[in-house]
């Protein structure tokens, strides 16, 4: 049967049940002894023994007199086995009756079977929730199971089902939720404080990137969804809040791509008295907390394209420090061989990244050029983790430029396994530097880069009030759980990642 017979199939189940008495849907609390895991991992204390379980049955396999069907809740799966003369006729023709994916409850004592499979032989049972369509329940085989969804569009579009018949899905947002939970508990342990700054905003500042845009009615104005956390970050150091972050969600009116998100999770913190050497120690802590929390060692094994093209494992630990420090251009040279001398003139660095093979029609800066080589040549060496320092000042508005070299700055991104996991200042705290920066990136903006940073007056004002010495990092969350998680694609990491609209039926 297809999808739709089954579900007119089940429908009429339903009917059924409800004109015999029996609502699927009317019971609100059910109370249970034990999780599936906890059976199976506690058999030698619990044979014998009275449990209460529900749960998902996932398989329902009769056999005359009897049937055994198997139970899934979050933590695992057991089986069950239900015995006509144990419940009695009508009892047992109802379970025959179930359905793969019906949600019950599930009373029983525990025992193991002759083939040594631990079992819940079923002395009572109540139908919890009844599923009206069809599961793609795969097989199982050798205990592992396989999925019967494989197709990307529908695991994506109705991720409930995914996270249903693919068990893995799950895992991997509960190591999301390990990944945030650890991050946050690290900072605290540091004396920092984690604040909620606005998500809507008259300038959407703090990064390179176009915003979205929304219409408030009561105010008649239009408002813009944050790209970035940092400026009002700072804005709070200025207040006294020395040691300042969030774990929020930002949106950038970007493409879609194994790398991207138009709305994702994005870390960052603001640390008063502090520079870009205090960011590194700290993300170099931080990142192998992270995987110890995870992964319980502060190895990993990341996987990643050679130089040849093929993918080949490698693994990195992050509790090796320092980590390799190598500056942008130094990189270019080495990986490239296009010396810092060809980037003095906009001309001379166009002419470098031609020769280069990388077109340069739509690059306006010097700095921009410097980061396209970057991308091209130095990113995909850097596998083991990697600070990248000394960025162009043309693209690191927000960036302390270097004493000897007003050119560059003082910031770093960190790389680990090619990707790049992380962005850090040394913040600038001068305004009249910061207004000439920002007033460069409206020159950019009109010479066609709708990337470029606003000129955000109220952040003006508030440096005025003077802030203290500032070192600022940014993580994109999503991208160190993929990192944590060994996923290829960012999709596969947000539990509901944007889609373009369902097409209607028809």
């Amino acid at each position: 049967m297809d999808e739709n017979e089954v579900r007119e199939q089940r429908l009429q189940k339903l009917q059924s049940l409800r004109e015999a008495g029996v609502d699927p849907y009317a019971i609100e609390r059910y109370e249970r002894t034990h999780t599936c895991a906890q059976i199976t991992s506690c058999f030698e204390a619990l044979e014998n023994q009275t449990v209460r379980i529900a749960g998902r049955m996932t398989a329902h396999r009769p056999k005359g007199k009897v049937v055994f069907a198997d139970i899934r809740d979050q933590s695992g799966r057991i089986q069950v086995y239900v015995k006509r003369d144990d419940l009695g006729e009508e009892a047992f023709r109802r379970f025959e009756d179930l359905d793969i994916g019906d949600i019950l409850g599930v009373e029983g004592w525990v025992f193991r079977t002759r083939a040594g499979e631990i079992t819940i032989h079923v002395t009572e049972f109540v139908l919890l929730a009844k599923c009206i369509r069809m599961l793609p329940i795969g097989k199982e085989k050798d205990g592992v199971h396989y999925s019967g969804l494989h197709d990307v569009e529908t695991r994506y579009r109705q991720r409930y089902v995914d996270m249903l018949v693919n068990t893995e899905v799950r895992d991997v947002l509960i190591k999301r939720s390990l990944v945030i939970q650890t991050v946050r508990e690290f900072l605290m342990e540091r004396g920092y404080l984690e604040v909620e700054t606005p998500v809507l905003q008259v300038e959407a500042g703090g990064a390179a990137a176009r915003p979205f845009k929304t219409h408030h009615n009561a105010l008649d104005y239009d408002f813009k969804l944050r790209i970035s956390l940092e400026l009002y970050l700072k804005r709070l150091i200025v207040g006294g809040v020395e040691r300042v972050f969030e774990i929020g969600r930002v949106f950038r009116n970007e493409g879609l791509s194994t790398r991207h998100n138009p709305e994702f999770t994005l870390l960052e913190l603001y640390e008063a008295y502090s520079n870009l050497e205090d960011m590194m120690d700290l993300v170099e802590e931080m990142y192998a907390r992270v995987c110890i929390a995870v992964h319980g060692s502060p190895c990993l094994t990341v996987r990643h394209r050679s130089e040849t093209g093929d993918f080949q494992e490698t693994v990195v630990d992050f509790s090796a420090r320092p980590w390799k420090r190598l500056p942008i251009l130094e990189g270019i040279e080495r990986y490239a061989g296009i010396s810092p001398d060809a980037f003095k003139t906009l001309e001379s660095a166009k002419r470098a990244c031609e020769q280069a093979g990388i077109p340069t029609e739509h690059e306006h800066n010097i700095g921009g050029i410097i980061e396209k080589l970057h991308e091209r040549f130095t990113q995909p060496r850097l596998i083991h983790p990697t600070f990248i320092t000394d960025f162009p000042v043309e693209t690191s508005p927000l960036a302390k430029k270097r004493p000897d070299n007003p050119a560059l700055t003082r910031r770093f991104e960190v790389y680990v396994a090619t990707q790049e996991l992380g962005n850090a200042f040394s913040e600038i705290n001068d305004p009249m530097d910061q207004r000439a920066r920002f007033e460069d990136q409206l020159l950019q903006r009109q010479a066609g880069d709708e990337e470029a940073h606003p000129l955000d007056e109220d952040f003006l004002r508030a440096l005025e009030y003077a802030m203290p010495p500032t070192g600022g990092l940014g993580v994109g969350i999503d991208r160190l759980v993929m990192l944590m998680t060994g996923q290829d694609s960012i999709r596969e990491v947000i539990p509901f990642p944007l889609l373009r609209p369902e097409k209607p039926p028809g």
